[in-house]
């Protein structure tokens, strides 16, 4: 058999592997969840060698879902990291043959500690199977291995039941997308849901701000000042008046006036789209997609300008056009 052919009966077997598990998930899945849905602690996941490795990514789907988890290798535990398990815990051990002599020698431990035990298992009758609070079972027809040696299959079943895991938990718990940006913080996913207008505006002495009584020459100069492409125009009060941008004074040029007396006041664009600092900076990208634009004024509740936004900053932070998010 040839390497291509070789690689699509290797897809084969597991892709078998995993349809099967569908009627496998019962109620000692179901039971599973709830347990690990009423703990206080922490989800303990423990395994040996592949399924060490099919352990690690479970904690980190967990984690990243909002189940508090942690890796405990077993050779480890009986060497002192077994005092991470606390009776308010929950631990689940991975296993193909049900019988890995590093697992099977801490059940003990987990009884005197008091701490429930689930088991993802490719053999329900094994010791795991038969000491455990509940058995999630991962058995395969086949290894993709043609000597039946090297774990595949079974490790892949072994990390789709800690998906459908972690899923399941999600589901029950109600957990948000908010919640899971909060712990994605620097993903695409994070920056749309947390990331303010007020983080990443220009503010202060860098915001460019002038009167509307200031002249035209005044104004370019602040504007130039700045990098921005424009300038906010407040009256006496400090509030918002308008805003002059590179296009209005390249529209001006074209009409070929005296520019010598005008001020700001009659070149600035009045009433111009603003935005609050809370707001969420992928809604201010939307309003510049939405109304061709590349600043927002940002202002405060008496409308006041409290900083300047620009297209330029949001894509630098991560973010894009709604069509791209």
């Amino acid at each position: 058999m040839d390497a291509k052919e070789k690689g699509k009966e290797v897809v084969r077997i597991e892709a078998r592997a995993v349809q099967a598990l569908e009627n496998k998930i019962g109620e000692e899945f179901a039971g599973a969840v709830d347990l690990i849905a009423s703990i206080s602690g922490r989800v303990v996941i423990t395994g040996m060698g592949k399924s060490g490795l099919i352990a690690r990514k479970i904690v980190a789907t967990l984690n990243s879902t909002g189940t508090a988890a942690i890796y405990m290798h077993p050779s480890d535990a009986v060497h002192g990291d077994l005092g991470m398990v606390r009776p308010e815990d929950v631990v689940v051990c991975i296993s193909n043959s049900g019988d890995t002599e590093e697992v099977v020698q801490l059940l003990p431990m987990f009884k005197r500690i008091g701490v429930p035990v689930i088991s993802i298992l490719g053999n329900r009758t094994s010791k795991l199977g038969r000491e455990s609070d509940f058995v999630i079972d991962a058995d395969v027809e086949q290894e993709a291995c043609p000597y039946d040696l090297a774990p595949t299959a079974s490790t892949t079943a072994a990390l789709v039941i800690g998906d459908a895991l972690a899923i399941a938990l999600l589901d029950k718990k109600g957990f948000t997308e908010e919640e899971f940006a909060m712990f994605h913080p620097a993903g695409s996913l994070g920056k749309r849901l947390l990331l303010k207008v007020g983080e990443l505006m220009v503010r202060g002495k860098d915001m460019p701000t002038v009167l509307n009584t200031a002249s035209l020459r005044e104004t370019i100069l602040v504007m130039t000042s700045g990098r921005l492409g424009a300038a906010c125009v407040v009256n006496s009060s400090g509030e918002l008046a308008g805003i002059i941008t590179d296009g209005d004074l390249r529209r001006l040029l074209q009409k070929n006036l005296d520019f010598s007396q005008m001020t700001a006041e009659g070149v600035m664009t009045k009433n111009p789209k603003v935005v609050k600092p809370n707001v969420l900076a992928v809604a201010a990208i939307e309003m510049m997609e939405n109304f061709n634009i590349t600043q927002l004024v940002v202002v405060d509740e008496s409308r006041k300008p409290v900083g300047m936004l620009h297209l330029h900053d949001l894509v630098k932070a991560g973010l894009s056009p709604k069509n791209d998010v």
